[in-house]
């Protein structure tokens, strides 16, 4: 997949809610990227006797979009049809090994299926990554083929992640070996960067070796683990999130927003944004599920926040960055901003996730018209802003930040 002159930055996003208390909302990117190869599936509420279970699903396609798109809408399907899954619909206090089998068995039916229809109707020759969530009223099954990522903050901490599949993982080398392959650069035969995923059949032609034993193995790993009160939030996200923030970071970035806003799509465009800031380069697409448990926006948070935009747009700080001989630019404002000691910046996001409001706000602001000139043009369309100053400041948030 291509890039593009400038970034796509029209967002997909969307909400929701079931009546066991989890909301969610979803958003996405196309960003940098010449062409939309994200996919998702928000199931807060399933049906029948699993009415009390939740599924969300974030798909990572790569080189096409058909089996990102073909998963996002058929892999709960396989899941819930497998031999060892189907006799556990009825009861919340199921085995979790057995549904564990049963979420394996999901899918390598569904890759086995999409094999076939990729030799009948000429499919592309895509692949797609997949984290996703199984959500019981008792636990919390985390399943992972590929590099996206989904993590569990508990009481502020991150308590669990899954573990991205990389070819130079001694595991996954060694079975890429076994088939023949060999990694070079980090990547499949010098080519793909990721060694489980469903679809990318030209890497599952080893007739002597079994469907999980392939160069690229569609085999997830399956974690569970038992849901308490202070499970707060999930984050799932595709490596376009990851590439640029760390789980810590995340963590503590979206906790500090779920207690200034009370608007999940607005925090996961603020996510997205700030990706986007610090250098991703990928489509980027995010969910985020919060538990009954998630923090809630408090008076003590936006008195913190009102305080903090005061010192970002303060004629002190205007003053000090005009002291300079010569207009500032762009690397002068963010190492000066940077360097400034400011309490209550966002945790995870720091500085890097208010310089966009500061761009915004500077419009028709006589007081912030120094940051015009960081720009060096006045522009209209609030799009045409940010894409402005990200052209420019994208190469350079990665040094600093």
């Amino acid at each position: 997949m291509g890039s593009v002159s400038h970034p796509i930055l029209e967002k997909y996003v969307s909400e929701g809610g079931s009546h066991v208390g989890l909301n969610y909302a979803v958003a996405s990117m196309q960003g940098w990227r010449a062409q939309m190869e994200d996919a998702h599936a928000c199931m807060p509420q399933l049906r029948a006797e699993l009415r009390e279970w939740g599924y969300f699903a974030v798909f990572d396609g790569h080189a096409g979009t058909t089996v990102a798109q073909y998963c996002a809408r058929h892999l709960l399907d396989h899941i819930l049809a497998a031999g060892t899954y189907s006799d556990l619909r009825v009861t919340a206090h199921c085995d979790p090994e057995q549904v564990k089998e049963g979420i394996r068995e999901g899918f390598l039916d569904i890759d086995r299926h999409m094999h076939k229809l990729a030799r009948q109707d000429n499919w592309d020759r895509s692949g797609s990554t997949a984290a996703s969530v199984l959500i019981s009223p008792r636990h919390i099954y985390f399943i992972n083929c590929g590099d996206s990522r989904t993590l569990l903050c508990h009481d502020g901490q991150v308590v669990f992640y899954t573990e991205d599949h990389k070819p130079f993982n001694p595991r996954e080398k060694e079975r890429i070996q076994n088939a023949g392959g060999s990694v070079t650069l980090q990547r499949i035969n010098g080519s793909l960067a990721v060694s489980r995923a469903l679809g990318d059949f030209d890497f599952k032609e080893v007739d002597w070796r079994s469907q999980t034993e392939q160069l690229v193995s569609p085999e997830p790993e399956v974690y569970e683990l038992e849901r308490t009160p202070e499970d707060e939030f999930l984050i799932l996200a595709c490596d376009g999130v990851w590439d640029a923030i760390g789980n810590e970071e995340l963590c503590a970035f979206v906790r500090n927003r779920l207690q200034v806003c009370d608007d999940l799509r607005e925090i996961c465009t603020q996510v997205i944004d700030l990706c986007l800031y610090k250098g991703s380069l990928d489509n980027i697409s995010i969910i985020i599920v919060c538990f009954p448990g998630a923090p809630q926006v408090s008076q003590e948070a936006l008195q913190q926040e009102a305080e903090l935009f005061y010192s970002l747009t303060s004629t002190e700080i205007i003053q000090a960055m005009r002291s300079r001989d010569e207009d500032p630019d762009l690397l002068y404002v963010i190492k000066f901003l940077a360097a400034e000691e400011m309490p209550g910046l966002p945790p995870g996001g720091g500085i890097t996730s208010k310089l966009a409001g500061l761009l915004v706000l500077s419009r028709g602001n006589p007081e912030l018209c120094i940051l015009y000139n960081i720009v060096g043009v006045e522009l209209t369309e609030h799009t045409d802003f940010l894409f402005k100053m990200m052209e420019i400041a994208v190469s350079i948030f990665s040094i600093f930040f």
